[in-house]
């Protein structure tokens, strides 16, 4: 994960978001899952930006 460039991280938490919207009331578990993966992958991408300039 520390070779991937930030704005595909945050493009990864943008869709993690957007998909753990659509499935909130069906599957509340995977929904969650989708939640956390989406902020990890955000926070990754703003490290890697910020070790990078």
């Amino acid at each position: 994960m520390k070779n991937i460039a930030p704005i595909y991280l945050y493009m990864i938490s943008v869709v993690c978001f957007v998909v753990a919207n659509l499935i909130r009331d069906q599957y509340l578990t995977f929904y969650y899952v989708l939640l956390i993966v989406g902020i990890v992958s955000f926070f990754i991408g703003f490290k890697n930006r910020s070790k990078r300039k």
